[in-house]
């Protein structure tokens, strides 16, 4: 088949290699997906540059992608041969990932894909897609509160403001540029504030109130406003703290209104948790049209253009590959 792949960690243009590996055979439990896509995300990147060891003995990336089971291995039903699929976790644990034509995985890690829904459009529900719904939905339902979404031009950032909006909820969110007001406004945000012209806490309140759920890209960063606005008993579900990786907490500030303070990371989630999930993303992409954002799209050849695309964080959408 043909990969991508490294056996180091390092920058794309330096470990990223393409060419031909064995075909995976699928074992016990497992389904063996002939890829026609794969999505890059922040986590791919970031994993090759160095934040998980590369296991031996090399690593193909990426969890996210899209394609036809047309293989299964013992106790798997092999009705599922030629069902379409959405993966993710892929490379989560495992060496082999979506960067080929070939992946073989968990069957639970398959998805069935709804038809209306093309190759591209169902490598974007793995981590983005799921790391909303977590967010979104881990403390109970959401009609007729008011969740903030911050940095929602981000991927996750997207579907966390569809995926609200379709739940009931009401919608505020912040982005760093007219662009990307115009793409969260799209997404259906009943308020869009831009925190580098703006007074985020006057403007979230003016617009919506007080906020009962936050989905938050940055934690450590946003506290001193997200503190603010939140109210008694709300949740603060963050997915990221990049720009203070150990966040100071506001205590007293927080303390009287019994927050919750949740950290998700979709790897790792419960599988309970996970099956839900997977139920309710079905039930979301296919009750009204979504928008799919999608950034670039690269052929595996392009493999390096591809992850640094991602890396440069000028984007707005998913960055696809598309396998041969």
């Amino acid at each position: 088949m043909q990969a991508a792949w490294y056996e180091r960690n390092g920058a794309a243009v330096d470990v990223l290699r393409v060419g031909e590996l064995p075909d995976p055979q699928p074992g016990p439990h497992e389904v063996r997906v002939r890829l026609r896509t794969a999505a890059i995300n922040p986590s791919d990147v970031k994993a090759r540059g160095g934040s998980r060891p590369v296991l031996p003995p090399r690593v193909i990336p990426c969890s996210d992608g899209a394609g036809v089971i047309d293989a299964v291995g013992p106790w798997v039903d092999p009705g599922r041969v030629g069902e379409r699929v959405w993966t993710y976790n892929a490379q989560w644990g495992r060496a082999h990932g979506t960067s080929a034509q070939y992946v073989c995985l968990p069957e639970s890690l398959a998805v069935p894909l709804p038809e209306a829904l093309d190759d591209a459009h169902g490598a974007c529900l793995g981590i983005p897609c799921m790391t909303a719904h977590r967010c979104l939905f881990a403390d109970g339902p959401i009609e007729g509160l008011n969740v903030l979404v911050t940095g929602g031009a981000g991927v996750v950032g997207h579907y966390a403001i569809q995926m609200a909006k379709w739940a009931g909820a009401r919608v505020a969110t912040t982005v760093s540029s007219p662009a990307k007001a115009a793409h969260a406004l799209a997404a259906g945000a009943d308020r869009v504030v831009d925190y580098r012209r703006e007074d985020v806490v006057q403007a979230v309140r003016d617009g919506l109130g007080g906020i009962d759920r936050v989905v938050d890209v940055d934690l450590g960063s946003n506290l001193p406003v997200t503190s603010e606005l939140l109210r008694p008993g709300g949740v603060i579900a963050a997915y990221a703290t990049m720009g203070k990786p150990v966040p100071e907490l506001p205590y007293a500030r927080l303390l009287w209104k019994n927050p919750l303070v949740r950290q998700v990371f979709v790897y790792t989630l419960p599988e309970a948790v996970r099956r839900q999930a997977v139920l309710d993303i079905a039930r979301f992409v296919t009750s009204a049209p979504r928008i799919f954002a999608i950034a670039a799209r690269f052929p595996l050849a392009d493999v390096v253009a591809a992850h640094e695309a991602v890396e440069r964080g000028d984007k707005i959408g998913q960055v696809i590959l598309d396998l041969p």
